[in-house]
Formats: structure tokens, C-alpha cells, sequence
């Protein structure tokens, strides 16, 4: 979930890879997960899709007891709001979901008015400069 991902567990980030236009995305869901590379695409194993994964730099360490890195990816379910507008998440989020506008290399992202199901807000532009 995003308010579990430190800015430390992300600091070895050279890159994130959208694999849809986040343009058109109100929010994405982030998570850490432990693969195998620090870059390119990983397998996905959930319902829904992957929408976009973290490439990390050489100086990220595996993890000693299962030599896995921990990389974010981004990915959203069936019943999130791109596939079903007036559904659960018409205005709201999940809980580890955030506007992909918000997300770089190393930056967490953070829940906006537009991924909360209201207008594009300024609070992108504000997370961008404060970071």
C-alpha cells in the first residue's frame, strides 16, 4: 500500500514504465513487490492489469535472504474506476491507489481531487515543486 512505501525503499529508482497512457487514469493502484531484476517487465500475478513498474539502478541491494529486489508496480483491478465508472471506486480510491501524475522515480505520488473522483487539481502541480 502507498502509505507503506517509505521514500527509502524507493530511492534506488532510475525510472518508472507506463504501459497505458496515465493521461486517461484517474489513479493507479502502487505496491512493492519482490522480483527477481531490478529492470524490465515483471510477470503479473493479480486480477485486473499492470499499468506501469519501476526500473531500479545498480546500486539497489536483492535482499539477502531471497536475493528478490523490491520494485513498485502499478496495476488496477476490474472494478476500478477506468473500467467501471459509476461502480465502487465512482468517488473515491483504494487505499494504495494515487494520481500517476504525481509518481517519479523515487517520489511515493500522492491521492489527488481527480483520483478521489472530482477535477484535475493543482495539488499535482504542488507535489511536483515540493518534492
Amino acid at each position: 500500500m502507498s502509505s507503506l512505501i517509505t521514500e527509502d525503499e524507493i530511492s534506488h529508482e532510475t525510472d518508472i514504465v507506463w504501459l497505458e497512457d496515465i493521461d486517461t487514469l484517474d489513479y493507479v493502484r502502487q505496491s512493492l513487490d519482490r522480483l527477481p531484476t531490478r529492470k524490465g517487465k515483471p510477470a503479473y500475478h493479480r486480477d485486473g492489469r499492470m499499468v506501469g513498474y519501476a526500473i531500479l539502478g545498480t546500486t539497489a541491494k536483492p535482499s539477502r535472504a531471497s536475493g528478490t529486489f523490491r520494485r513498485r508496480v502499478f496495476w488496477l483491478l476490474p472494478h476500478d474506476r477506468d473500467s467501471q465508472p459509476q461502480g465502487l471506486y465512482a468517488k473515491s480510491a483504494p487505499a494504495e491507489a494515487v494520481d500517476p501524475r504525481t509518481l517519479e522515480p523515487c517520489l511515493k505520488g500522492v491521492k489527488t481531487e481527480r483520483s478521489e473522483g472530482g477535477p484535475l487539481s493543482p495539488a499535482i502541480h504542488e507535489h511536483r515543486t515540493s518534492a
